[in-house]
């Protein structure tokens, strides 16, 4: 059973791939454009395309005009005719690119002073360095995201990975121009494709579902048995309601169906949403913290994607106020952002416990305000210097990789100034508590100092001290957490302390081979040890907040560089003792002399 799934997994993740990978070539090579769009009605909505202006649009030229009506009748896939079945299904579906010299010929709805049959050429369409590197970070985004869905079902099979990936496999942030256009030259392999298409996005959608009723530990919700039962009727329905997209092919018009297929989308993410919400109540605290992140995920990325579909297949956007359809850099930055979904999904599935989902969520923001910029402020601009500057093709390639080094640098110094002034008060816990370590006048006031007093500064569920004495590490106190539990002396020789010799924080393992340690939510998951260049003096055990989330890196970093000065402080007062002792040793032996 399990050689099957992954050789069906195998398969699909092919499949994903050759769909998405050949757009990289677009970083290089752009595609052509016939110059105009048509809705699956037929009607043509705009004759310039991608081009700067109509004088450089093949179908603008040939006297093509918006609100022109493809004729239907004629242009249709039966009876089969390999050149007006490949023109259909290269014209139809919104934004369509070509291989460049590609012709195909249209047959239009007759009007006064109109051509009614057209030949057209595909020409080359412009491109610069930000609509390259918007490509390239889609599809490597896309690669990614297909490969670690496809992980999660490898390493965790069960329904609930293999409703991520069937989701992750139609709906990840690469496009798929490229490949459609080489398969516009085999126009029934095409027409298989669409079709194949369709199927893939209901399974998408159906196992979008499936993912959040079982989502994080592949359980199944009793509450929610009726639901898991009807979904395969429910991926039969959309699959037909998908399919009605393409009857266009066939001389009908459905740009109802193309719009209804995309809109229900919006309907399955406000679903899954509310799924997850009514179950997040029913979950301990790690598991809902998991639960925010894939919340949170639905929230930015399935909306995002949906758009950039509604703004690309269809008119939505245009309406009686105005055009209010998205630049096509605007679409490739919202098609990214569905990777956030698949990010967080990710990494709530793969970690038994997260850190608060506000602190990625604040990297994705300003990661999304310094990409949009550039997309919005020089959109049109860009245009100009490229032209000014006539550079060749691969020099804005390489423009475009230097200004993503910049925004990458620029993302780290935002990140690291916005952290840093909401880390202020983490920062005044730590110099309070270094101010205490440096009074304190016993080795068991620093034991608290380094458990109890962030336990409580930070609401740690639990924490504790266990302070080296010979070839052991004792607990004195009960510890924050840990009182009932027997564990009071540890051996350094214990495999679950094998990372001491590092002398970095570590990570408790799982499997602790019969060592008792407080249980549920109290459970220690991470040790940092006390020690100077020459030994370990303590190790502190930390469990996660109280509500759920894991310690996140500025916290164990304050943690550590706490331990660091209390191994210093410890060997102070080990010395102090030494000289003590000594003074006494030798004040007794003057006087008995």
């Amino acid at each position: 059973m399990i050689a099957t799934q992954r050789t069906l997994l195998i398969l699909l993740v092919v499949w994903s791939l050759l769909m998405i990978v050949p757009d990289l070539w677009r970083v290089v090579q752009p595609l052509g454009s016939f110059g105009f769009y048509a809705n699956d009605d037929g009607l043509i909505y705009n004759v310039t395309g991608p081009f700067d202006d109509r004088a450089a649009s093949p179908a603008w030229n040939a006297g093509i005009r918006e609100g022109d009506q493809l004729d239907l009748s004629k242009m249709r896939c039966s009876p089969y005719d390999p050149v007006i079945c490949r023109s259909v299904l290269t014209a139809l579906g919104g934004v369509q690119l070509a291989v460049p010299g590609r012709s195909i010929t249209l047959d239009l709805v007759p009007k006064t002073d109109r051509p009614t049959h057209v030949s057209l050429v595909a020409k080359q369409r412009p491109s610069n360095f930000l609509t390259r590197a918007i490509i390239f970070l889609d599809q490597i985004a896309g690669i990614l995201v297909v490969l670690a869905a496809a992980w999660l079902v490898w390493t965790r099979p069960g329904p609930m990975s293999w409703g991520f990936f069937l989701y992750v496999m139609w709906f990840n942030p690469g496009q798929s121009f490229q490949f459609y256009a080489l398969l516009q030259d085999f126009p029934l392999v095409l027409l298989a494709q669409n079709i194949a298409g369709c199927i893939a996005q209901a399974a998408g959608f159906t196992g979008f579902l499936l993912f959040v009723l079982r989502v994080p530990n592949n359980q199944p919700d009793p509450k929610w048995r009726w639901l898991e039962r009807v979904l395969p009727l429910i991926a039969l329905l959309l699959t037909l309601l998908l399919l009605t997209s393409y009857g266009s092919a066939f001389g009908y018009r459905t740009e109802w169906g193309t719009r209804a297929g995309i809109l229900t989308g919006l309907v399955i993410a406000a679903s899954a949403l509310m799924i997850l919400i009514m179950r997040r109540q029913t979950q301990t605290p790690e598991d809902y913290q998991r639960l925010r992140w894939v919340m949170w995920g639905c929230l930015l990325g399935l909306p995002s994607f949906l758009l950039a579909e509604l703004a690309s297949e269809t008119t939505l956007f245009i309406t009686k106020w105005g055009d209010f359809t998205p630049s096509e850099d605007i679409i490739g930055l919202l098609y990214l952002v569905n990777g956030v979904l698949c990010l967080f999904v990710f990494e709530a599935i793969r970690r038994p416990r997260v850190v608060n989902v506000a602190i990625p969520l604040r990297r994705v923001t300003i990661l999304g305000l310094l990409l949009s910029a550039p997309a919005l402020l020089l959109h049109h601009q860009v245009e100009s210097i490229q032209h000014y500057l006539a550079l060749p093709g691969w020099a804005w390639l390489a423009l475009g990789a230097l200004a993503l080094f910049v925004i990458s640098q620029l993302h780290e110094g935002a990140v690291l100034a916005i952290e840093r002034l909401l880390n202020r008060p983490l920062d005044r816990l730590e110099l309070a508590l270094g101010l205490a370590m440096r009074e304190a006048q016993k080795p068991e006031d620093i034991d608290r100092l380094l458990a109890n007093e962030p336990c409580h500064a930070l609401n740690l569920s639990s924490a504790t001290t266990f302070r080296r004495q010979g070839s052991f590490l004792v607990r004195d106190g009960e510890g924050e957490g840990w009182k009932g539990c027997p564990t009071r002396k540890l051996s350094l020789k214990l495999p679950m302390l094998a990372p001491l010799v590092t002398g970095q924080p570590f990570a408790i393992a799982e499997r602790t081979n019969g060592i008792d340690l407080p249980q549920g939510l109290r459970r220690p998951v991470l040790a940092i040890p006390a020690v100077d260049p020459v030994r370990c003096f303590a190790v502190s055990f930390y469990g996660p907040h109280a509500a759920g989330t894991d310690l996140d890196a500025n916290e164990r970093a304050m943690l550590s560089r706490l331990a660091r000065l209390a191994a210093a402080l410890y060997a102070e007062l080990e010395d102090f003792r030494l000289r003590h002792r000594i003074a006494k040793l030798e004040k007794k032996f003057k006087a008995q002399s």
